[in-house]
């Protein structure tokens, strides 16, 4: 088979060869390129040491040079180059205590995850397999080398990593892959909350988030996201559902799109309902309250796994929204003051969470539910063709507007501003520099007279 690499990591590959040593691509750029997928980063492995990589390059840098890593970059774009190695002892299940570099591709490919990821190629000797990864891809499978229980000693992320390459790649995991994840999953409290994060990520932003069960089932989530195991064994009771809060969560994720603030929010948007749940005498479940204290919940989950404020700001946002809508009361003028509450910015997505969520219950009132969205939707188009005000910024009178009318900077000020905002959520059509300056000497007029009256 012909591996179709681009031409900077072609040069590098050649030109190690040109001076006696060995070198390959290697990893995911060699598996991805046989499913016919784009690889993300092209890496580069080889006999040499990094200083004999380092002297045959104009340009690189020391990213990882301890462990044998140089990166060598080739206009904009870096190739990461790594001499062959062999690993020490593994003593935090995170990384070898030592790291011994040897001339033999056979030891270092050893070391590697899994079978799939363990292939090397170059365009004199073509693909180098020695553990069956052709064989795993034809057939579905993701399968550690050698040893699993060796493998996940040597870096517990590899555990959640089995199960994110499964939900990405749609593979099935080995039975002695998943019986040793089984046995080691606790390993996984020894890794990083950023490491777990990304490979969460990943796995939820995939094309099969359900693979996150096999995560639950694995005992993955009891360590890294022990939230999931309270929803999945968390019932719903009611008309309105028809699966647990778990494998509804999972429904979810699967009706949208697969951007990571969608996701993160799709996996806890229901994560409070656990603590919330209660059972009326009739034996209907209710979760009053779920989405406020999901909120808090899902800031808590997300500041552990180390996200970043945008996104854990976001996603927060949406789960306390989520449920927006359901009382079935929805005029423009409610609509109106939830966009001041929520955010402008945060309408779409409401609405693909909010579509998802409902595609992901019983079919109970299901028709009814989508047209009040519709519904909703439409309101929102008509506020934002007519430019309705929603927040301070966008009245036609300011701070300083109301200085000139003889308002002091100030408490009263900001209260003043406030009201304004509130009666022209109320009526658009008041959103005139003349109604607000009228509006506003009234409401002055009234805190003064009722400051007087108080002294």
């Amino acid at each position: 088979m012909k591996v179709q690499m681009p031409e900077a990591a072609a040069y590098i590959v050649n030109t190690l060869m040109e001076h006696g040593y060995e070198a390959y691509i290697v990893g995911g750029c060699v598996r991805d390129s046989i499913l016919r997928k784009e690889p993300q980063d092209w890496d580069i492995t080889t006999s040499a040491t990094p200083e004999q990589i380092k002297a045959l390059f104009r340009r690189s840098i020391d990213t990882g040079i301890e462990h044998g890593t140089v990166t060598i970059m080739m206009g904009n774009e870096g190739y990461e180059v790594t001499t062959y190695r062999l690993d020490g002892k593994y003593e935090d299940h995170r990384r070898p205590s030592a790291v011994t570099f040897t001339a033999s591709l056979s030891e270092d490919l050893k070391r590697r995850d899994f079978t799939i990821n363990a292939m090397a190629y170059n365009d004199t000797e073509g693909l180098v397999d020695a553990f069956d990864g052709m064989g795993d891809l034809e057939h579905g499978v993701v399968r550690c080398v050698g040893i699993p229980r060796e493998r996940f000693d040597e870096d517990a992320l590899r555990i959640l990593r089995a199960v994110r390459f499964s939900a990405q790649m749609d593979f099935r995991i080995a039975e002695e892959t998943r019986s040793a994840i089984t046995e080691q999953a606790e390993f996984l409290r020894d890794i990083s909350a950023e490491r777990i994060q990304v490979e969460l990520t990943k796995l939820i932003t995939s094309g099969h988030p359900e693979r996150l069960i096999d995560a639950y089932e694995l005992g993955i989530t009891k360590i890294v996201l022990p939230e999931f195991d309270a929803m999945m064994q968390t019932p719903q009771n009611t008309p309105y559902h028809c699966y647990d809060v778990g494998r509804h969560t999972i429904e979810v994720m699967k009706n949208i799109e697969p951007r990571p603030v969608l996701r993160w929010a799709a996996l806890l948007h229901d994560v409070a309902k656990p603590q919330c749940r209660t059972t009326d005498p009739e034996g209907v479940d209710h979760f009053y309250g779920h989405p406020a204290e999901g909120r808090k919940l899902a800031r808590q989950v997300l500041r552990r796994l180390k996200l970043d404020n945008d996104t854990i700001r976001r996603v927060e946002r949406l789960v306390e929204w989520h449920d927006y809508g359901l009382d079935g009361t929805l005029t423009k003028r409610t609509l109106r003051k939830a966009l001041n509450r929520m955010g402008p910015d945060l309408f779409e997505d409401y609405r693909k969470l909010r579509l998802a969520d409902i595609t992901g219950q019983s079919e109970y009132r299901i028709a009814k539910k989508k047209a009040d969205l519709e519904q909703l939707e439409q309101f929102y188009k008509e506020i934002v063709e007519n430019r309705e005000c929603l927040s301070v910024k966008e009245l036609e009178i300011d701070g300083r507007r109301l200085q000139e009318l003889g308002v002091k900077p100030g408490p009263d000020m900001g209260r003043i501003l406030n009201m304004l905002l509130q009666q022209v959520l109320e009526q658009p059509e008041l959103n005139t520099k003349a109604d607000l300056e009228s509006l506003a000497l009234a409401y002055w007029h009234q805190i003064k007279t009722q400051e007087q009256g108080m002294n």
